[in-house]
């Protein structure tokens, strides 16, 4: 069903509490397999990849790693992002249904934060996307990153609420 791709760069807690977000999708068999796009990590991002069973996409081969994935569909999801109650149903319907690209909804936090995004650099992952595999393919260049694949997707909103991950620091 799905293959879930989360890119990453010394983002090991953030990452944890992504993959924990999705655990009761695994047990249910909607998520076969979970892709981590390393790109450099100098952290524990190893360790957390191999402790939950992902698989480590080294920086440059994630082209070719879509190409083997085993899901019909695409994940795409930023280290720190939580997928809320009922985004199960809502893939399960859409990817029944329909054939284009989604993005989730944000849940709402608040006015803070709905004022903080109004400031803060439009991030291309925060909302999550979700495509073919076939277009999420055609869309993606040998040298990109998803976030280059989530920049050429388009802004369809599914049913189904996502909590954004926190504004990262600068890595040095």
């Amino acid at each position: 069903m799905l293959t879930v791709v989360i890119e990453t760069r010394n983002d090991e807690d953030a990452l944890a509490s992504t993959l924990g977000s999705l655990v009761s999708a695994a047990v249910e068999g909607v998520v076969r397999e979970v892709l981590v796009h390393d790109r450099g990590s100098t952290d524990r991002t190893a360790a957390v990849i191999d402790h939950t069973g992902c698989t480590l996409v080294r920086e440059g081969a994630l082209a070719s790693s879509l190409a083997r994935a085993r899901g019909d569909w695409i994940l795409v999801l930023e280290p720190g992002a939580r997928l809320l109650d009922g985004w199960m149903d809502a893939v399960m319907e859409h990817t029944g249904s329909a054939g284009h690209p989604v993005r989730f909804s944000r849940a709402a936090n608040g006015r803070a934060e709905k004022l903080m995004r109004l400031f803060r650099r439009a991030n291309p992952l925060a909302d999550g996307v979700l495509v073919m595999k076939g277009d999420a393919l055609a869309r993606l260049r040998p040298e990109d990153g998803v976030e280059a694949l989530a920049r050429r997707s388009p802004r369809k909103r599914l049913k189904a609420e996502i909590r954004p991950a926190a504004p990262r620091r600068a890595v040095r």
